[in-house]
């Protein structure tokens, strides 16, 4: 069975609903990025980025995946489907895919505020000052913030290697080191990319596909093109 290796941002997820903090010129919510997704903006307060982090959870519950998260679970009939996603939330998962990497954290999970983290929970409630660590270390949330090392990217690195097929949904390609994952796919497969507004990939030597639609239609047609050419 071939690998499909399927790189996903913020578009997908907003076909469900949830906002992303590019559609307003770097605020998120009405709130600067760097006040809530920066180590310093947690240092600087910390009850203004557990609330935020506290909504963006509260949020995750009145949103479903959309056609797009479903049909990537579906091709797993038929591929090895490998979903690197840049999204914190968990659609992709509810969606029924299995294999699921998040570069940047997870909505549902906390950790303790040490480097490197001694404890990754599961959390679906609130997160308050005063939660702790079984070490007395206050727990924050389990995202990569703005200048944090970000953990999975080896692993990432390691199965767009692997991948026969490589496909890009709803991201600008704008966001490091997630968009250069791209150029590590071995040089004979096809890159497909699917976005209502693609940027220009420049110094890509892989064959390119660009597929100028949105999640919900974008994937479902790539999922048509692939089992023509199986």
């Amino acid at each position: 069975m071939k690998k499909l290796v399927v790189l996903t941002g913020a578009g997908i997820s907003a076909e469900s609903g949830i906002k992303t903090f590019r559609d307003a010129g770097g605020l998120w919510e009405g709130h600067d990025v760097m006040e809530v997704a920066s180590y310093e903006g947690w240092l600087k307060n910390k009850e203004l980025v557990l609330d935020f982090y506290n909504q963006r959870r509260k949020q995750l519950f009145e949103v479903q995946p959309n056609l797009g998260h479903f049909t990537l679970a579906e091709l797993e009939t038929d591929f090895d489907v490998h979903i690197i996603t840049q999204n914190v939330d968990d659609l992709h998962e509810r969606a029924g895919s299995s294999k699921v990497l998040h570069l940047h954290g997870e909505l549902l999970k906390v950790r303790s505020d040490r480097n490197p983290p001694k404890q990754i929970l599961d959390w679906n409630t609130d997160l308050k000052l005063g939660d702790l660590d079984q070490n007395g270390n206050q727990l924050r949330p389990h995202i990569v913030w703005f200048g944090e090392a970000v953990p999975a990217l080896e692993e990432a690195v390691e199965i767009a290697q692997q991948a026969d097929y490589f496909a890009v949904v709803g991201t600008s390609l704008q966001v490091y080191p997630a968009a250069g994952l791209i150029h590590y796919a071995p040089l004979h497969v096809p890159i497909f990319y699917i976005d209502p507004n693609p940027a220009t990939i420049y110094d890509l030597a892989h064959s390119l596909e660009v597929i100028p639609m949105n999640a919900t239609e974008g994937v479902p047609f790539l999922k048509r093109n692939l089992l023509v050419r199986e």
